[in-house]
């Protein structure tokens, strides 16, 4: 019986380790003194100073930043109504469109990448920012329309049909009712098409212009050349702001817990 109880422990632990190992790694060789990352010559602060004296790694981040900020509202919205027309309407071919449009999750990316090539260059559109989005955009889709497909199919149609017979039209039906209940899903949605714009190489490879450079493709040229130190530093402060947004949204969402159950007991 202790066996069988083992298993599970140890299982967890080389998962952990499997996760967390390399993250751990990579912060503790941001503090080293030599360039190679496998020989340890003592602890420094240098390469932080010099990450933050590169201007064109910043400028990388910000188009990394904006560009999936942009990429996922515009995926929200669209894969939000998508989701909602998909689950109002109800048509014959209904089946095939949905299909089709989680067809950009099913194709291989460097596929997806040459097609958006081919269709730019058609249409004789400079590549930059605007492809970059469009791009994104296409491809962060189906990951909300998903989402706020399997919220919807679980929600209780005699609310919407409740708010029509007090005289709320479609609009106000859908911001007073639909959406509050459908917002955790589309916010999901949003944060994992947020995630997958944010690290994007393959495609963003192919639609970026000579201009723009985002912060995966910053990285990945540098492999050539050699990965410092510098870039351990960049990926321990992003790595640390997201375990800082993660600890705020605990926190937010249990004092929101709290509060729901003083309004119960009141």
């Amino acid at each position: 019986m202790k066996k069988r109880m083992g298993l599970p422990k140890a299982y967890l632990v080389f998962l952990l380790l499997a996760m967390y190992l390399p993250i751990v790694l990579v912060v503790i060789y941001s503090f080293n003194v030599s360039k190679l990352s496998s020989v340890w010559t003592g602890t420094t602060l240098n390469w932080y100073r010099a990450l933050f004296r590169d201007r064109d790694m910043f400028e990388a981040l910000r188009n990394s930043l904006v560009l999936a900020t942009v990429s996922s509202c515009a995926a929200a919205v669209i894969g939000t109504l998508g989701a909602f027309g998909a689950s109002r309407v109800k048509l014959p071919f209904s089946g095939s469109m949905e299909y089709l449009s989680m067809l950009p999750i099913m194709i291989p990316e460097i596929i997806l990448g040459m097609v958006f090539l081919a269709f730019f260059s058609l249409i004789g559109l400079p590549f930059g920012m605007t492809t970059l989005i469009i791009a994104h955009t296409a491809f962060n889709i189906p990951y909300v329309f998903l989402m706020v497909k399997a919220r919807l199919a679980g929600f209780d149609n005699s609310l919407y049909d409740a708010a029509r017979d007090l005289g709320a039209g479609e609009v106000r039906t859908f911001l007073d009712i639909t959406l509050p209940l459908i917002f955790p899903a589309i916010l999901s949605g949003m944060l994992l098409s947020f995630a997958m714009s944010f690290d994007d190489v393959i495609i963003s490879v192919f639609v970026t212009g000579v201009n723009t450079n985002t912060l995966p493709i910053k990285i990945y040229s540098q492999i050539k050349t050699g990965v410092t130190p510098k870039t351990n530093a960049l990926c321990s402060l992003l790595f640390a702001a997201t375990v800082l947004l993660g600890f705020l949204s605990v926190i937010a969402s249990r004092g929101g817990k709290r509060q729901k159950n003083k309004k119960t007991e009141e």
